[in-house]
This record gives structure tokens, sequence and C-alpha cells, in this order.
């Protein structure tokens, strides 16, 4: 070997040798220099709230009794740092103090354990729960036996690389097609969240486990969707074309609760900002992400830690409801729910005799 690839070679091991200063990030808890406001504008919680997700999954989190490790709070932190702000994991670490890797490993780490709590957060209403639920509907607008509103909602991610044309939604961007049902709280009650963004709102109803439950019998109560629904006799649709004024009254009545389930997606949205900008994963990533989303919505909801919401129904008797089952005939279609429903509540020329 000529002498000059000696002296390259010695050259290189003597810079093996050289030890490389350690760096430490500044990894501060920010939940101890910032006040519950400052907290909650950067994380979309406050620290009580923070502690308690993360008491939450805190068996599911990293541990390690390395120097700097990034500690369960802090795995906590970046997570919701990320999903408030939709940020590069880049841009996440340089705020947060770790490294890109880490940011991976901890929205990943969190998300799953998050996700994993989404029958405990998100269920539909039974028993008490639903007479509850049909209570705050019919204070919105007067509209009978509702136990929640149904529609669909676009979340942008990028280009999948396996069946890339069925990810493309009527608006031209690829996107997942998330059919959820809100409460009149502003609560998810049911989320089906892995449908490609071509598929039809009313074709991930059809699939639906709760239609299925629906169709049993299982649920006594109403729907309320939009016109890209069927009219079912548990699936309230508003009329297309009024002609009568207790048509126009009923479709006033259904606007005004079935808005819930939009301002929901808007809150939603509005605190979560990744799911506004897009998701720059694979699908099964973003079905991930969109739960742990919900599940932190309603949490945040149940812990009055999104806007103040103020409902007192200590008065309130559940008794006072249309009861329709002894009128309507036993095989009835949605066409025949929906005008008996504005014969006996929305036609003032009728004269209405509510039975209670």
């Amino acid at each position: 070997m000529p002498a000059a690839g000696h002296r390259e070679i010695r050259r290189r091991q003597r810079r093996r040798r050289v030890p490389h200063p350690r760096f430490f990030a500044d990894r501060s808890n920010p939940l101890e220099s910032l006040s519950a406001e400052e907290v909650f504008s950067r994380y979309r919680f406050r620290p009580d709230s923070i502690i308690y997700i993360t008491g939450l999954i805190y068996n599911s989190l990293l541990k390690s009794k390395r120097n700097q490790a990034v500690t369960p709070i802090l795995q906590v932190l970046t997570c919701l740092r990320y999903l408030a702000t939709g940020c590069y994991f880049r841009e996440v670490g340089d705020l947060m103090g770790v490294s890109v890797r880490s940011v991976g490993r901890a929205v990943r780490l969190v998300c799953q354990s998050i996700f994993a709590l989404n029958k405990q957060f998100i269920k539909f209403p039974t028993g008490l729960t639903a007479m509850h639920t049909k209570a705050v509907f019919s204070n919105i607008a007067g509209f009978p036996k509702v136990l929640g509103c149904i529609d669909g909602t676009y979340i942008k991610l990028k280009k999948p690389q396996e069946h890339e044309e069925e990810f493309v939604n009527r608006k031209g961007y690829h996107s997942l097609n998330v059919q959820a049902i809100c409460d009149g709280k502003y609560r998810f009650i049911s989320m089906k969240g892995n449908m490609p963004g071509s598929v039809h709102d009313s074709r991930i109803w059809k699939l639906s486990a709760l239609r299925q439950q629906f169709d049993a019998g299982m649920h006594d109560g109403f729907l309320i969707g939009d016109s890209g629904y069927p009219c079912q006799r548990y699936l309230m649709t508003p009329f297309l074309n009024p002609s009568t004024p207790g048509q126009q009254r009923f479709n006033k009545s259904l606007y005004r609760t079935r808005v819930t389930i939009e301002q929901t997606f808007g809150i939603w949205k509005h605190r979560f900002t990744c799911l506004q900008k897009g998701i720059r994963s694979c699908p099964a990533d973003v079905v991930e992400i969109n739960g742990t989303c919900a599940v932190l919505h309603n949490i945040g909801i149940d812990r009055h830690d999104i806007v103040d919401f103020d409902y007192i129904f200590e008065n309130h008797q559940h008794n006072n409801e249309l009861n329709l089952q002894n009128t309507m005939p036993p095989q009835r279609d949605g066409t025949a729910t929906r005008q008996l429903i504005v014969y006996f509540l929305f036609d003032t020329s009728q004269q209405l005799t509510v039975i209670y």
C-alpha cells in the first residue's frame, strides 16, 4: 500500500479517537415555567389536563434511566405540540429540545396509547345517557328523540403509494372521509375514520356497525343528517322541496339541530391544527391520529378545557318527549316516519295531542 494510503488510515484513526463533546438540550418542563393560559395556547390543554392525560397512558410510555432521557410528561407535550401545530418533526424537536427521531417516537407511541382508549371515551349513548342526550337536543330546536347528528369531513393526507386514486375526494385532493356522530355537547359519540376520500357519506353509513345496531332496534331515537344520507326510520333528513308550512318548519328545526355536527368539526379542527393543514403520513397513521384527536377532544369537553359550556338540566323533566311508538305502523319507512313527525309536531293546522 502506498505511503499516502497509510497516512490516510492513521489520520482517520486519530479522528475517531478524538472525543466529541456531548450536547444537552434544554428540556425544562413547560408546565413549571409557563402560566396555565400560555400552556393552553401552545398545547391546547391546561396543566392539570395534561397531567391527567399522562396518567391515563403512563404505563405505555417509554421510560429510561439514562441521563437527559425524554420523560413521559415531555413525550406527551411533544405529541400535543405536534397535534396543535401540524409542524414538521424537526420544527417540533427544535421547540421541545429533542431530536427528530425522539419526536417521531413520542408522537407514534402517545397516539397509539391514546387511540387505544377510544372505546372508553367515544361511546354511543344508551339508557339514562340517551335520555339526557335527547333532552339536550330537544332544547336546541325542539326536534324530538335525537340521539346524535351525523356527517362526514375530509382529513387531508399525503399521496398514498397504494390505491392512490381511491383517496382523491370530490374536491380533488387526497384525503380520508371521516364519518362522525356528535351529541348536543359537541362530543363525539361515534367515529369511523378509515375510509378513503372518494367514498360517499351514505356508503360509509351503510357499512358502519352502528347502522346494523339501529336496524336491529337496539337504539330508540333518531339521527339527524343532511340530504346526502338516505331517509330512514331512524335517520331523519330534510325535505328537498318542502311544499307545506309544516315541512318548512320541520326543515328549519332539523337544520338548527344538525348544525351541531358542523360546529363540532370546527372546534375539533381549530384545536388540532394538524387536521386542517393535512397530515404527512400514510393512511393507517392518519386514522390513528384522527382517533387520537377525537379522544383528546372528548377529554377536553369533559374537563371543560376547550370552551366554557354551561349545560344545566337539574330541573328538566326527561319525560316530555313525543311518544311516537303507539301511533306508527310497525313496518314504517323513513318517509312515513318523517311525515308523521311533521303531522304531530310542526303542522299547526292540526289539533296536537302529545302523549307523555
